[in-house]
């Protein structure tokens, strides 16, 4: 599938400032947004999104050297955040108890998501590889705050990969997303913050520094970091950009090219150079490439800036519907309708399935019930021992006949 059934709507009528301006510096969370602002998939769907690049999974899971594991976690924990890249639309808050699972034969991993809490909004998701070789879970809190010109998100919530043939599990936290030119211009996405990925059995840790944008755009996009062993001592760098690529090479180099930046950057025939939204990337000579984007669909544009796989996510067909419960993201009417082209049904229906949403919360506060998890729980995490939502068994049983319709 490489094309959604209809192009998105043009913003271009609506002021998003009309919106906003009351709200700055204020949580969004609760600010019903138009559905013109969204893009056709819920937030359970573009948290999938982290599994593109399950083959760096794959790659290190493959290796017998725990340095070299690490370099591709920590491609991996980049590539995740790789989708957002000029996605400027906003994704459909889930529903609470609403799901969404997918299975990838091709990639080799199946994942269920859940919508676990609404307020605050806690989406739980966990993923494992079809032979067993990993698992990949979490759960996420957004924090969206607008600023007057930005809008910026905040994804609260650790991360973590278990690799069961290396008993290993890295853990780490996703950097902030900030949107800009909310009220005239060109909208823009920057990721900034540091990212610390952890080996809890060999103590080594991969420091990431997403770079802000600065005054001259000169760092955009871009990604810097270095490995550390279990004494501390730096055995590689680590950098490129997360739109685009991440490469490795080792610190003396690094440090050495650093220094002569400013001479090195004149002379361009020893370099190889890679175009990506603003400014170029040198390649340092002697670097190994660890992770490189696909390119996306040509008529991604007018496509919500959707990725091939982004693309397939609401894909519905008779064998599909046939093994999803009645909570799966998929059969969400005013997504569907959105997806369709129907902006009229899709913003009628988005407000519907919000007040039922409501009055099913008044009703459970009057009765004292109180909602139950379907396929997620709480407790600690066992490796860093932070509260977590964590997977309950029973899920792939394929017992959905009590699963109540929440649409």
């Amino acid at each position: 599938m490489s094309s959604l059934p209809a192009p998105m709507f043009s913003r271009n009528d609506f002021s998003i400032w009309s919106i906003l301006r009351k709200c700055i510096g204020m949580e969004l969370s609760k600010i019903t947004m138009p559905v013109i602002f969204n893009e056709p998939l819920s937030f359970l769907q573009r948290l999938t999104e982290y599994m593109e690049h399950t083959n760096l999974i794959h790659q290190a899971n493959a290796s017998d050297d725990s340095i070299e594991r690490m370099k591709c976690v920590a491609a991996f924990a980049v590539s995740a955040v790789a989708s957002q890249w000029e996605r400027t639309g906003k994704p459909f808050n889930p529903l609470l108890g609403e799901t969404y699972e997918l299975v990838r034969d091709d990639l080799g991993f199946r994942l269920i998501s859940e919508q676990v809490s609404h307020h605050p909004p806690v989406s739980a998701f966990h993923a494992e590889g079809l032979q067993k070789d990993f698992v990949f879970h979490g759960s996420i809190y957004p924090k969206l705050k607008f600023w007057g010109k930005s809008v910026e998100a905040e994804p609260k919530g650790i991360i973590t990969l278990e690799l069961p043939k290396h008993n290993e599990a890295y853990t780490w936290m996703n950097p902030t997303c900030c949107v800009h030119n909310i009220i005239v211009g060109q909208l823009w996405i920057e990721q900034y913050g540091n990212v610390e990925v952890i080996n809890h059995r060999t103590g080594e840790k991969c420091c990431l520094s997403f770079k802000p944008c600065g005054l001259f755009g000169k760092e955009l996009h871009k990604v810097e970091g270095y490995i550390l062993d279990k004494s501390k001592k730096k055995v590689c760098n680590l950098y490129g950009k997360w739109t685009e690529c991440m490469y490795t090479v080792d610190t003396a180099t690094f440090e050495t090219h650093k220094k002569n930046d400013k001479k090195a950057s004149e002379d361009k025939k020893s370099k190889e150079t890679l175009q990506s939204g603003g400014d170029l990337l040198e390649v340092i000579p002697g670097s190994q490439l660890l992770w490189r984007i696909a390119p996306r669909p040509v008529n991604s544009v007018q496509m919500y800036n959707f990725t091939t796989f982004a693309m397939q996510l609401n894909e519905l067909d008779k064998e599909i519907e046939a093994v999803i419960p009645k909570t799966d993201s998929r059969l969400r009417p005013d997504i569907r309708a959105m997806e369709n082209g129907d902006i009229d049904l899709a913003s009628e229906e988005k407000k519907r399935l919000e007040e039922k949403q409501r009055a099913a919360r008044k009703n459970r506060s009057k009765s004292d019930d109180e909602w139950k998890t379907r396929w997620f729980h709480q407790g600690p995490n066992p490796h860093n021992g932070s509260q977590d939502w964590l997977f309950s068994s029973g899920y792939w049983d394929r017992d959905y006949s009590q699963v109540p319709d929440i649409y």
